[in-house]
């Protein structure tokens, strides 16, 4: 009796050992196709930063948002692009400025168009 108790026992523990094994192995899949979906979107970042020349911070900071809102990047946009208007005294400096606050709005731009992409893909809508 001990000896087929024993072997119940043996059999119940591999059983639970290889759906254990099962679920780990799927998890660690799960989480490897994650992490290579997270490195396109970084990889994508990085080459529309090094386009742009101008990282995506840079950008935020230029135009001064904290968030990728498609609104108040315009909106700020506008305003900035409107200030160092040559028309109404700007300078050659100010001339710059709009280059910057123009390269700034792209660079948005573009991350936006790549968490649009990256929606997407996922099956979700896009953040506006």
């Amino acid at each position: 009796m001990a000896k087929y108790l024993a072997q119940i026992i043996v059999m119940g523990v591999q059983v639970v050992g290889r759906a254990f094994a099962r679920a780990l192995w799927q998890e660690f899949a799960a989480g490897r196709a994650a992490a290579d979906a997270q490195g396109h979107a970084r990889h994508q970042s990085a080459a529309a930063s090094n386009l742009s020349g101008l990282s995506l911070q840079e950008a935020q900071q230029i135009l001064n948002i904290s968030k990728l809102s498609p609104e108040e990047i315009q909106k700020n946009y506008e305003h900035l692009f409107k200030v160092n208007d040559k028309s109404v005294g700007g300078s050659f400096s100010d001339h710059h400025g709009r280059s910057m606050v123009v390269r700034a709005k792209e660079r948005l731009d573009e991350e936006l168009r790549i968490q649009a992409q990256e929606d997407r893909e996922k099956g979700q809508t896009p953040k506006t």
